[in-house]
């Protein structure tokens, strides 16, 4: 046990860096807060007069209103609480010649690149997420979740979520060693994210071959199957398979990262300096 604390003591030196780093720059996330609320609130209005067509008591893709608001509001929290840009500091890495300082640091670069996305996303969680939920549930109806249980499991989750995104952008941001300029990779993901995960439009919208595809990719277990695990709509097996794949699917993206990152270190070529 004491050699396990030992070997994780940097690792949990690197997420603390990556707090604090970010704290210094905490007045832009002020603005998030009413970013990620605007959003929201676009959606509101636009589900709200799908449904006001459709009359009262009426379900769009199995979900009603208040289901429908909860979603939304579920799926933006917990985007700002997962999101990371791991994948933008590695491109900024080998562009301006840092990277060689971090392959000479006695650490796991995957794991120090993951160490850092959880710091992130433990300041946002503080600063960002609580405001933004509070902020959603105050002004918009927003429904509790189903259970105790299903809150347990809607926290799980999250973090699966934020460890799911931080070994996919890690995976991203190796891109970079080879191409040196990934914006238009980091453009693509973020669309096909918001798309896949759930997060613009629910799942259950997609037509039958394309929901068959989703859910065995990792996208939809970001932000669909939270929101549902926390409106109640997927509960025992169901829940426990969707959340089985989430975690499969988290330490897949894990060794495929390291696969590349072996295949990619001996290509390297440090940029800048």
């Amino acid at each position: 046990m004491t050699a396990l604390a030992a070997a994780a003591r940097p690792y949990l030196a690197f997420a603390r860096t990556s707090f604090l780093n970010i704290l210094a720059y905490r007045a832009r996330y002020f603005v998030g807060v009413l970013t990620y609320f605007f959003n929201a609130t676009v959606w509101y209005y636009i589900w709200r007069a799908l449904f006001h067509e459709k009359g009262e008591g009426a379900t769009l893709g199995g979900f009603t209103f208040p289901q429908m608001l909860t979603y939304v509001a579920t799926g933006w929290a917990l985007r700002s609480f997962y999101f990371n840009e791991v994948d933008r500091d590695i491109a900024s890495q080998v562009r301006e010649g840092r990277l060689a300082m971090t392959l000479v640091k006695p650490v796991d670069v995957q794991a120090m690149t993951l160490s850092q996305a959880l710091g992130e996303s433990a300041f946002r969680l503080v600063l960002f997420t609580l405001p933004i939920g509070l902020l959603l549930v105050v002004v918009y109806p927003v429904l509790p979740p189903a259970s105790p249980a299903a809150l347990a499991l809607y926290l799980l989750s999250g973090l699966l979520s934020a460890l799911l995104v931080g070994a996919i952008n890690f995976c991203v941001g190796l891109v970079a060693i080879r191409t040196t300029s990934i914006l238009g990779v980091l453009r693509a993901k973020y669309l096909v994210l918001e798309v896949l995960s759930g997060l613009l439009v629910p799942v259950a919208f997609f037509p039958e071959p394309v929901r068959k595809v989703l859910v065995w990719l990792p996208f939809l277990h970001m932000n669909d199957t939270p929101g549902r695990i926390w409106l109640g709509l997927a509960t025992g097996a169901d829940a426990a398979r969707a959340l089985g794949l989430q975690a499969a699917w988290v330490v897949a993206l894990l060794l495929l990262g390291r696969l590349l990152w072996k295949a990619t270190a001996r290509r390297i070529e440090v940029q800048g300096g």
